[in-house]
């Protein structure tokens, strides 16, 4: 019997993941809107046709056009182009508020549930003291204290995001801290750290996939709505939500365009990470592969 060599996994793997979209449509659906939006974010600043903070009062307000494919705002900036560089900094502040979040709540979780007792104790009353917020009005508490800045909404987006991680991950490790594999694992000489990181965590990181996926769609609507409120980023930045905000200003006198397509790509971006969970969970599950 031949041994499994790391390209034989890595192959089984791509094979996996090819069959994941392929089986299922939405899925590969998902994954392109993703892998656009990242190129978009990406390559944003060159792709822009116009600088996004250049103004011309010449060419306020005008409606989309060969020109100008999103129109122009009330200072004449260009929307698409401004569309464009927005995609990296929503992107980035939810990457990274859901990485941030992840991490934290993950650890937090992971140890309540495989040692229980004091740990499980204190983590469930921080997280029980968090979800005692409303988690939009606590993110507008927090970033209203520290501060408008791009690190602060980072941080509070965090903050609001933790407990679900923490919540899974605790149940996912309490179930199978005492199963076959982690007893053989046990054993075997390994540590308790080694057994949780290495044995139990692995297979309860795909329900966990998931929720990345929807919080990173939650992540990106909070930052829009904390700007669109005047609490997130500060203008004349590109950024979904103050378009939006901006935008709504004009609705009413005919210029739709200046909240429809902000509002377009913010709902492209949340309904393409909704749909990623799924697709995520089948990639990641063990039980998944064939």
């Amino acid at each position: 019997m031949s041994a499994t060599t790391p390209e034989t996994r890595e192959r089984g793997f791509l094979d996996h993941v090819i069959y994941v979209l392929s089986e299922n449509p939405i899925t590969a659906i998902a994954f392109a809107l993703f892998a656009t939006i990242v190129l978009v974010a990406v390559f944003g600043p060159i792709l822009a046709p116009y600088d996004p903070m250049e103004s011309n009062a010449a060419r306020a307000l005008q409606p989309p056009s060969a020109d100008h494919w999103f129109g122009t705002d009330n200072l004449g900036r260009d929307v698409f182009s401004r569309v464009l560089i927005a995609t990296r900094l929503d992107l980035m502040i939810s990457v990274a508020a859901v990485a941030l979040s992840f991490v934290v709540g993950a650890a937090i979780g992971s140890a309540a549930g495989y040692w229980g007792g004091w740990i499980d104790a204190v983590t469930g009353r921080f997280v029980d003291t968090i979800m005692a917020f409303p988690l939009f009005v606590l993110a507008m508490g927090i970033v209203a204290a520290m501060g408008n800045t791009v690190e602060n909404i980072i941080y509070a987006t965090a903050i609001i995001n933790l407990p679900f991680y923490a919540r899974v991950a605790r149940a996912e490790v309490r179930i199978r801290r005492n199963a076959g594999f982690a007893q053989a694992a046990r054993l075997s000489g390994n540590t308790d750290i080694q057994v949780l990181a290495f044995h139990i965590f692995p297979n309860a990181l795909p329900p966990m996939m998931v929720q990345i996926s929807l919080n990173m769609g939650w992540a990106i609507l909070n930052a829009a709505g904390l700007s669109f409120i005047g609490l997130g980023v500060r203008p004349p930045t590109a950024e979904w939500g103050i378009m939006v905000a901006e935008g709504a200003n004009f609705v009413v006198s005919g210029e739709w365009w200046l909240a429809f397509f902000p509002g377009l790509a913010l709902m492209t971006a949340v309904f393409a990470f909704n749909l990623l969970g799924d697709g995520l969970r089948d990639i990641f599950d063990p039980r998944q592969r064939t």
